[in-house]
């Protein structure tokens, strides 16, 4: 692919936006890439946990490629604002957990995608945003609807209408970022956060994310419904067999995803 890297390590997948010298802007050919990586993990027992990030030093994604968009037709910015808006839904229907690994600026679509993901893990120098409104456009990938639901309404307000450009600091007094390092540790506490996910069983972490993403969009009664029926989905697991034989022998268990 030209503009996106994957790899797998281990069960942990990999996915980096590969236009630094753009920094990393969403273009459409960048787009359809990023669909296809998502199906392909989504579809891969292989794989417990997403990260995605941005090449180089300077950006995680700035969000929609504006030298592209001039160049383009109102209706294919609409192709551009329907793809980029699918392509993040699916992300954030991936059932495995994904972190957004934010290396440097996050703006519009780039912030955006972060919001797409279950975590964020920030360098302290990063800045981030959904500045559209000083673009005359406002968010169109998600952001009036995710940023809200993550740290409420008055806030997701405040930050969207003024288009504040946030530091790192700052979006994690917000709530926006679930935790920030160093530009150097950046990549080595992120993996260390992964390593906490994967050392638990990985049907029970599909189930359990299922049941929150699911459960946050209906009444009480209902998510309960949802959250005994996804524990159902674990009772006849191999896992948690051996989860109960580690216990029992006082050992971790070594979990298979079965």
């Amino acid at each position: 692919m030209e503009n996106l890297r994957y790899e797998q390590r281990g069960h942990v997948a990999f996915v980096t936006l590969d236009r630094p010298e753009a920094m990393n802007a969403f273009n459409y050919d960048l787009l359809v890439e990023l669909a296809q990586i998502t199906e392909s993990i989504r579809i891969n027992p292989d794989i417990r946990v997403v990260i995605f990030t941005g090449a180089g030093e300077r950006a995680f994604s700035v969000g929609a490629d504006l030298k592209e968009r001039k160049t383009l037709t109102d209706l294919q910015v609409k192709r551009n604002i329907y793809k980029i808006g699918e392509v993040f839904s699916a992300i954030e229907q991936l059932p495995q957990p994904t972190i957004a690994m934010m290396n440097g600026f996050a703006f519009g679509g780039g912030m955006e995608l972060a919001l797409a993901c279950d975590f964020r893990i920030a360098a302290d120098t990063a800045l981030m945003g959904l500045t559209e409104t000083g673009l005359g456009i406002i968010p169109g990938a998600g952001g009036t609807q995710r940023l809200p639901r993550l740290i409420g309404e008055a806030k997701a307000l405040e930050l969207i209408l003024t288009a504040r450009r946030l530091t790192a600091a700052e979006a994690l007094n917000y709530g926006v970022v679930t935790k920030i390092a160093s530009s150097d540790d950046l990549a080595k506490e992120t993996a260390a956060f992964a390593e906490s996910i994967l050392a638990n069983g990985p049907i029970a972490l599909q189930q359990a994310k299922f049941a929150i993403k699911q459960g946050m969009n209906v009444d009480l009664q209902t998510g309960l419904a949802i959250e005994r029926k996804a524990y159902e989905i674990t009772i006849p697991t191999e896992d948690r067999v051996e989860a109960l034989n580690a216990f029992a022998e006082k050992r971790k268990p070594v979990f298979q995803g079965k």
